[in-house]
């Protein structure tokens, strides 16, 4: 899977689940039902810890200004912004080539791993957007953070 392929189907997945978690919320304020929040936003709170671990990966293994980076992150905020950030990149040719090592850091290791081991690598991916995904589950809304703690 090229880095342009894989940016596209997560940008798409993110936006589908912010119309998803839109729909829930208007459900919720017409008092139809809760449901459709709970299951919009566990989707999209899903989809959307997958879009920022595919654009650190992409934005840091094709070379992407940090400031590339941070829009590519922002616009994972704003509901529908990253197709239009996607586009913008592909435009721009930020997402042409194949996957790369650069360097000989850390980060140059870690890609060089991910690259010759994708299946192990996706896996442990999924498996830490699973936990963090979990993890804010346990904690549930940042409103109910602070009682919580107390």
């Amino acid at each position: 899977m090229t880095p342009r392929l894989l940016y596209r189907i997560v940008a798409i997945a993110e936006a589908i689940t912010w119309t998803l978690l839109i729909i829930g919320l208007i459900l919720r304020a017409t008092g139809m039902t809760e449901l459709g929040v709970r299951i919009g936003g566990g989707v999209h709170g899903f989809a959307f810890l997958c879009y920022v671990l595919a654009t650190l990966f992409a934005g840091l293994n094709l070379g992407w200004r940090r400031s590339v980076i941070l829009v590519g992150l922002a616009s994972a905020i704003v509901p529908w912004a990253t197709i239009p950030f996607e586009r913008w990149a592909e435009r721009r040719g930020l997402l042409a080539g194949d996957w790369q090592r650069h360097g000989d850091g850390r980060l140059a290791r870690l890609t060089g791993w991910v690259l010759r081991h994708p299946i192990p690598a996706a896996a442990i991916a999924l498996a830490a957007v699973a936990i963090a995904f979990g993890t804010l589950l346990w904690l549930g809304p940042p409103t109910g953070w602070s009682t919580r703690f107390a």
